[in-house]
């Protein structure tokens, strides 16, 4: 029996799914494990990249307070502590724009840390 090709639509389909791929393109199931790789790898990194911000934001503001700290007497204030008493005084500030401040005008938190205190 002779083998048969496969239809317009479906060939169509395929060029579709890949129009993107570089190495092994001709081959259909190494294709598709690539594509699920990328996809999973990408997914991957973008939670990755939150994490790092995150911790970015933290270390300039405990950058910042332990500088405050510095300059006061007898009095140390930690991170934690002042996270703790933004969500007390409910600040609608989060650590994004808490690191903003901190990078661009550092007084400014040093006078927000002095209202929260």
């Amino acid at each position: 029996m002779n083998k048969t090709k496969q239809g317009s639509i479906a060939q169509k389909r395929g060029a579709k799914l890949r129009s993107g791929a570089h190495s092994n393109s001709n081959l259909f199931r190494t294709f598709l494990q690539q594509r699920t790789k990328a996809l999973v790898s990408s997914q991957r990194d973008r939670d990755q990249k939150k994490r790092d911000y995150r911790s970015l934001w933290i270390n300039r503001i405990n950058a910042i307070i332990r500088r405050i700290n510095n300059n006061k007497e007898k009095i140390y204030y930690s991170y934690s502590k002042f996270i703790n008493n933004l969500y007390k005084n409910q600040s609608l500030l989060n650590r994004k724009i808490l690191a903003q401040i901190a990078r661009l005008k550092g007084n400014s938190l040093s006078m927000i840390t002095n209202d929260i205190i």
